[in-house]
């Protein structure tokens, strides 16, 4: 059966050389003149490319336009690997990981990865460093607690987008302290209540 049309895999292989190149969605609408939420649309899987579109973004690559429209051979290397969602905004009330909240994919060998559910969510900011600088992609798993001291990916205040905090407890207050001094904690409380969405395992950034 032929992969022409099959959104999810050139959402996939879109997702993938954006991945590898380091290249983000403005510089693809910028560069090729095609309005970001069509992109946007494409990388989700919501609507597929013409043919000129695929052409184009081929050309951009430099890649066959099968490497765009095809499935990739699972045979070419021993080690498994699994692509992680990376998020977006967050639709209340929604599984985490429903279509809608995805931004794209990232690849990961599977036997380095911690069982249960996983996603990437990427950093915006400079709160977190010098732990986590700003523009890592920050791989979290999936709980509704964490440990003291450890940190956690928080809806606050029913927003869209998860901050990414290190928590600590004092009594009955929750407490979302940034690593860089130069922020200010958020204290949880019932004028400000936040959700625990996943702890934070690691980070990578893309140069």
């Amino acid at each position: 059966m032929s992969d022409l049309g099959n959104k999810k895999i050139i959402s996939k292989n879109i997702s993938h050389l954006m991945n590898e190149r380091g290249i983000t969605r403005n510089q693809i609408s910028d560069d090729l003149n095609i309005k970001y939420t069509t992109l946007t649309d494409w990388i989700k899987g919501n609507t597929y490319p013409r043919i000129d579109s695929i052409e184009k973004l081929a050309n951009y690559f430099n890649v066959q336009k099968s490497d765009l429209v095809e499935r990739k051979p699972t045979n070419i290397s021993r080690v498994a690997t699994v692509s992680i969602p990376v998020l977006g905004q967050i639709a209340c009330g929604d599984p985490i990981t429903a279509e809608e909240n995805i931004d794209g994919y990232r690849d990961e060998v599977s036997a380095h990865l911690p069982s249960g559910n996983l996603f990437y969510l990427k950093c915006k900011g400079r709160s977190m460093e010098p732990t986590i600088p700003d523009g890592s992609y920050v791989l979290i798993h999936e709980q509704p607690e964490v440990e003291d001291g450890e940190i956690a990916a928080v809806l606050v205040d029913d927003d869209t987008e998860a901050t990414l905090k290190r928590v600590k407890r004092s009594g009955d207050s929750v407490i979302l302290m940034p690593d860089n001094n130069k922020f200010s904690p958020i204290i949880l409380s019932k004028k400000q209540p936040g959700r625990i969405i996943g702890k934070a395992v690691k980070f990578s950034v893309d140069l």
